[in-house]
């Protein structure tokens, strides 16, 4: 398991990040070969040219997984917080801590909590995708349905 962050000179033109990001994506896609590709969806903040620069990041990570043929899926960070933790609140080492747990990760050292939140990303979307994958073909729509492909179990 790779676990890191892009960290990029401050000194770099937006667009030459930019490029460093997508780089970045297909070679670790090209490496791990992924079946599918999940990241946190933007989150609303108060700085509108932080979320602009966020939110180009991750058109341009979304591109290079789409490039890819991969499905991708998009998770808020609530919903990756509550999936992990049980507390969609829960502050980034909450979310570390409990990774570690789910994963038997024995190091305790992390230099930077976004490789944990990308981590818990990934394990959130693992998380969704087990009751498909448990329930293939049995969801049904209603009772109506249910009788029809269970005459055997109505009783009268």
């Amino acid at each position: 398991m790779e676990m890191n962050v892009l960290k990029m000179a401050a000194k770099k033109d937006n667009y030459e990040r930019l490029k460093l990001i997508h780089q970045k994506i297909t070679s670790l896609i090209k490496d791990y070969k992924p079946t599918c590709f999940a990241i946190e969806a933007p989150f609303f903040g108060k700085n509108v040219q932080s979320m602009l620069k966020l939110g180009r990041a991750q058109g341009v990570a979304i591109a290079a997984a789409m490039e890819a043929q991969l499905e991708v899926f998009e998770y808020a960070p609530k919903k990756v917080k509550q999936s992990i933790t049980g507390n969609g609140n829960a502050d980034k080492e909450q979310v570390w801590k409990m990774l570690q747990q789910i994963l038997s990760l024995k190091s305790t050292a992390l230099k930077y909590y976004d490789a944990s939140d990308a981590l818990a990303v990934a394990v959130c979307h693992h998380f969704q995708e087990i009751p498909s994958v448990l329930k293939a073909g049995k969801k049904l729509k209603g009772w109506e349905e249910f009788i029809a492909k269970n005459p055997g179990k109505l009783r009268m």
